[in-house]
């Protein structure tokens, strides 16, 4: 076989496992916070730690690859993103995990980043083409099956298992590296950005923490305020230094192709809506309807089948069918599928949720495949490392700020829904806000357990019909993010800004 189709082999291995690890942990974090005593901002952090440094460094590890080496800088994220897989896997608290699944993050960074520019570098015309929907179809894959093979692993072996499985994978995937990857490097690469990198990674850190924060206390509260402050001041920092400096890791000139920007906000409002909502769907299955982790992820298989089926379909059209018109529909799709997903009440079965799985599965695996090759198609060779690591960065930063904002709103609507609803003696011997903060983590049948019996009914039945709410509310909002992403692709992405497919 050709090299560069066994690299392509070996970027895929390396791209299925980290995106793997986006959604894999989602169901097991029922089990995690058994296990480790973890909090609700904690399980929020299990995720966004690894969605945030992987966001937060893409764009450094673009820079860093162009200019060093493409084999070498996924080499080194290879073996980082084992060796924290490891480490998560060894964990004995919650802190040991987000500080791991941190490390994860900053491996996966440069895997990500560098994946694309050694697709472009290996293929050229109709065969980039085909190397690029095989990518796609596999991102679409991986992000789709990681809540059944998490359920599976959770409940087989334990939450420790969606760990270690990446350990084989990651030691083949790094032997084939060096024997069947060659070399690449930017034929004039830039200067490392020091100034933008600190300011782009310490302003993205500050505004997730400051949106998870807002969760956990209010939107008022000193520490979530001066994040949002230091956020906005380090990111108008950034866009700044990015215009001024001569060799920019972030070239703010790629915004003024249409294409460039459409592409970027389907990314964002892909992951940012139904990805994002994943961990609030396994909420719902396992600690609502009491479904195992094994359970809960056969069910998502509803979503995930058809997200896989769809994106193997639709990596082979991408070169048949404008990408506009896959993205665009695509995302349309998620939109509906979110929304025909709300309506659900105290008694409502998984079964409700089939209908929006469905569509919301199609959608996603049409947005998949012909997004990847959206963000290199616009630029020429030398500035792929760039061009994918801002993209990338686009859909991990959905991800973390979608699922802190979705869980803001969340604790809210549903401190809302206990107060309408609770009344007389029975509002006297709850705190809202404290059996919130119980749904959240996953433990209302304790809070409900520990009240007076005469009152576990009235308000088992409160919580059961605000959760319900707030995670409606949730579905329709996720829902209207999708669209809005979809109307941008078909408004912004067009046939004549793709330069770089020769």
């Amino acid at each position: 076989m050709d090299r560069k189709w066994l690299t392509l082999v070996v970027v895929c291995i390396s791209t299925f496992m980290l995106l793997l690890d986006v959604t894999i942990v989602t169901v097991a974090l029922p089990d995690i916070e058994r296990d480790l005593g973890a909090s609700f901002t904690q399980l929020q952090w299990i995720t966004d730690a690894y969605a945030l440094t992987l966001a937060s460094l893409l764009l450094t590890a673009g820079s860093l690859a162009d200019r060093f080496g493409r084999r070498l800088v996924f080499a080194i994220g290879l073996t980082i993103f084992t060796a924290g897989s490891a480490l998560c896997g060894a964990a004995t608290s919650a802190e040991m995990l987000v500080g791991s699944r941190a490390a994860q993050g900053v491996g996966g960074a440069m895997l990500f980043a560098t994946s694309l520019a050694i697709l472009a570098a290996n293929f050229s015309g109709r065969d980039r083409g085909i190397a690029f929907g095989v990518w796609g179809a596999v991102t679409g894959i991986a992000t789709a099956l990681g809540p059944i093979l998490g359920g599976a692993l959770t409940t087989g072996i334990s939450w420790r298992g969606i760990f270690y499985v990446n350990l084989p994978f990651g030691v083949l995937a790094l032997a084939m590296t060096f024997f069947f990857m060659r070399e690449s490097k930017a034929p004039h690469a830039r200067r490392i950005d020091w100034a933008g990198m600190i300011t782009f990674t310490v302003g993205l850190f500050a505004l997730v923490f400051g949106f998870t924060e807002a969760g956990e206390h209010s939107w008022t509260d000193t520490k979530v305020l001066w994040c949002f402050g230091i956020a906005a001041v380090l990111l108008i920092a950034f866009g700044i230094i990015e215009w001024r400096i001569r060799e920019p890791m972030f070239d703010l000139s790629l915004f003024r192709v249409p294409t460039f920007v459409g592409g970027s906000i389907a990314a964002f409002c892909m992951n940012g809506s139904a990805f994002a909502m994943m961990m609030y769907l396994v909420l719902y299955l396992q600690n609502q309807l009491g479904l195992t982790a094994l359970q809960a992820g056969l069910r998502l298989l509803v979503f995930s089948g058809a997200t896989m089926v769809v994106a193997t379909i639709a990596g082979r059209l991408t070169e048949k069918i404008p990408t506009r018109w896959m993205i665009g529909p695509g995302l349309i799709l998620v939109g509906a599928g979110l929304m025909l997903m709300a309506g659900l009440d105290a008694d409502s079965s998984w079964t409700h949720l089939i209908p929006g799985f469905l569509v919301a599965g199609v959608g996603a695996g049409l947005v998949n495949p012909p997004l990847a090759s959206t963000a290199v198609g616009v630029v020429t060779v030398d500035k792929s490392g760039m061009a994918s690591g801002i993209n990338n960065t686009f859909r991990q930063v959905g991800i973390a700020v979608g699922i802190a904002v979705y869980g803001t709103l969340f604790s809210s609507a549903i401190v809302d829904g206990l107060r309408s609803r609770l009344e007389g003696p029975a509002a006297d011997v709850v705190d809202p806000a404290a059996v919130a903060g119980a749904v959240n983590a996953g433990q209302q049948s304790t809070v409900i357990d520990h009240l007076p019996a005469a009152y576990r009914g009235e308000i088992g039945d409160a919580v059961g019909s605000s959760f319900a709410d707030s995670l409606n509310d949730l579905f329709l909002i996720s829902g209207a993010v999708a669209v809005v992403g979809g109307i941008a692709a078909m408004a912004l992405i067009r046939r004549k800004d793709f330069v770089a497919i020769s």
